[in-house]
């Protein structure tokens, strides 16, 4: 990590005092105005708001940066745009990141992110193209792909820096529907972190014991209303990978959970599982059913992380910071999907919308 330091103030701005006693006058008149100040801040925001705990977590968030967040030691991948598209993905899957800067050499500077989104598009735009065979495109260059791809997103690097408040960041995360926000030193230009909802979630839920403890933390998550509870993206076990792909692009969702004829939650797939199709070489294979999809991952995976309408608030949040998830299933006492309680849902409501913000539903 880098560390800031700012400069002290010259002592030669602060004339001595001639006296102790001036000393412990100033001292005292400093202490006075200090509580008289403080007791008008707390005085006008009680009568401003009803309810005290509203606004928590949003001092909370303003109060702390970026840099503050960032871990002692983590992982980051870095990839020139001149690297092939397939050996990109196969290294992202090889050090267990989900997204790297991408540097472009002539430029000198990061242009972009590549995500496992990207490939998401490259299979779903190619998988079926009678143009193009999927297996050419592994020799394509991640600027070529860029080239293409940029005609339908946006071209520019979504960053931050380091000194600005978690408050930005959320608010940068949810409002332009990303999952990874670089965290770029503007003096030396250097990637310092990749800042994600789940990384601030943490952060908060580790300090959060230094903060008092909002009262509708108790409430259930059914009155609270927090969370997707309509229109619910789902995939059918017997659904193709591809058919899942589809719906990825389409609801620009993170997970999906599967189920079964019932309706009951069997599993969960999520865009990070789609990566494991290039470690084992199936993105040829898009045919596969999502029941077969799901029993060939690479790694052993539990059961669907759930949660209940009657559970509170709190436990929902321990049980996300725990578990280091994205996302858990609301499903009734027959297992049956009712809503998605996602990072972003938790983001929106404990910390933008008591500003007044809306930024994930604008």
């Amino acid at each position: 990590k880098l560390f800031f330091s700012t400069a002290a103030e010259s002592s030669d701005c602060i004339q001595p005092l001639r006296t102790q006693n001036s000393w412990m006058h100033l001292a005292c008149w400093l202490v006075r105005c200090s509580l008289v100040y403080l007791i008008i801040l707390v005085t006008e925001s009680l009568s401003l708001s009803p309810d005290p705990d509203t606004f928590i977590y949003t001092n909370f968030m303003k109060s702390h940066c970026c840099y503050d967040a960032i871990p002692t030691s983590s992982k980051l991948v870095i990839f020139d745009t001149t690297l092939q598209v397939k050996k990109a993905f196969f290294a992202l899957v090889a050090n267990g990141v989900r997204a790297a800067p991408l540097w472009d050499s002539k430029l000198q500077c990061f242009v972009g992110m590549l995500t496992i989104t990207d490939f998401i598009n490259i299979l779903h735009r190619y998988y079926k193209s009678p143009l193009v065979q999927i297996y050419e495109l592994e020799e394509h260059k991640i600027e070529t792909w860029r080239e293409i791809y940029l005609q339908y997103s946006i071209n520019r690097l979504i960053s931050i820096t380091p000194d600005s408040s978690l408050f930005e960041a959320i608010y940068s995360l949810l409002k332009n529907k990303i999952h990874r926000l670089p965290v770029i030193d503007p003096a030396s230009g250097n990637v310092l972190h990749i800042l994600t909802h789940k990384r601030i979630l943490k952060f908060l839920h580790i300090f959060g014991s230094m903060i008092p403890k909002p009262r509708f933390l108790q409430k259930q998550i059914n009155e609270v209303a927090i969370g997707t509870f309509k229109q619910i993206a789902t995939v059918q076990e017997s659904a193709s990978v591809y058919d899942a792909l589809t719906i990825f692009v389409e609801r620009r969702v993170s997970a999906l959970p599967v189920v079964n004829e019932q309706g009951k939650v069997v599993a969960l797939y999520s865009r990070f599982d789609v990566i494991n199709l290039a470690a084992q070489k199936n993105y040829n294979n898009l045919n596969m059913t999502m029941q077969e999809a799901i029993a060939s991952r690479a790694c052993c995976v539990e059961g669907v992380l759930k949660c209940y309408p009657y559970e509170t608030l709190e436990t929902i949040i321990d049980r996300i910071a725990k578990a280091e998830v994205h996302r858990l299933v609301l499903v009734d006492s027959d297992d049956v999907v009712r809503g998605i309680v996602s990072l972003s849902d938790l983001l929106q409501a404990l910390v933008l919308t008591p500003a007044g913000i809306d930024a994930l539903y604008s």
